[in-house]
């Protein structure tokens, strides 16, 4: 029997809450829930607990979404769908920046909160796939352990991150508009002044930066980006 996937959604609004724990409830799911920051970090700290997925809100009691998302990403690569009233670019900007995967805001549509989970647990479900090494100059991915290294040292890298790497590395001499990206990893249409891409990518060349000072990521003015 397949292992069930775990979520934790981390709501202070019971009924927000509430109605999240319904939608998304499925029997290969189990659902998790918490209503303030300090309460979500202890289920992710405490009994070994492994997410699949955590959905957050930002404004909760507590400790705040955002401490909260530094807290997880200090050892954890697990995915993260911010869901928040917070409908700012720099505050979208800022999250995910820190190392969140999604963001969407309130009010949302079920339906679009269904898909985009689908889509993080299905990624999630590449660690079982079998053992496949990518690899461009002196950087290697290793899928198996969703693992990247670059002159053999660890890159820290968000699930997000893990994702747009996997697909350049895919077609290492291919240039994909933010378009094609955003497209191939997420659910639903992609609006030009959508900040996703471009700061998830800044994020992946000050990670290489700190390793290196070649570049391995080049962007192809009027049309993407393109491994070097």
């Amino acid at each position: 029997m397949d292992k069930k996937k775990r979520i934790l959604i981390i709501e202070d609004d019971p009924d927000i809450s509430r109605l999240l724990q319904v939608m998304l409830a499925a029997d290969d799911r189990e659902i998790v829930a918490a209503y303030s920051g300090t309460e979500g970090l202890l289920r992710l700290q405490g009994q070994g607990a492994s997410f699949d997925l955590v959905l957050l809100d930002l404004m909760l009691p507590g400790m705040s979404g955002e401490e909260l998302i530094r807290e997880i990403r200090r050892d954890s690569t697990v995915p993260i769908l911010v869901i928040s009233a917070k409908a700012g670019v720099a505050d979208k900007v800022a999250v995910l920046q820190m190392g969140a995967d999604d963001y969407m805001t309130k009010p949302f549509h079920q339906e679009e909160v269904a898909a985009r989970v689908e889509v993080q647990l299905r990624k999630s479900a590449v660690a079982q796939a079998p053992s496949v090494q990518l690899e461009w100059r002196d950087l290697a991915l290793h899928l198996d352990k969703l693992a990247v290294t670059l002159h053999g040292q660890a890159l820290s890298l968000t699930k997000a991150e893990l994702d747009i790497l996997t697909l350049l590395l895919r077609h290492p001499e291919r240039a994909f508009s933010k378009k094609e990206i955003y497209e191939s990893l997420w659910t639903g249409p992609y609006y030009g002044d959508d900040n996703t891409i471009s700061v998830h990518m800044s994020n992946i060349r000050k990670k290489i930066a700190a390793v290196t000072a070649e570049e391995y990521i080049k962007t192809i003015w009027g049309i993407g980006f393109m491994l070097v």
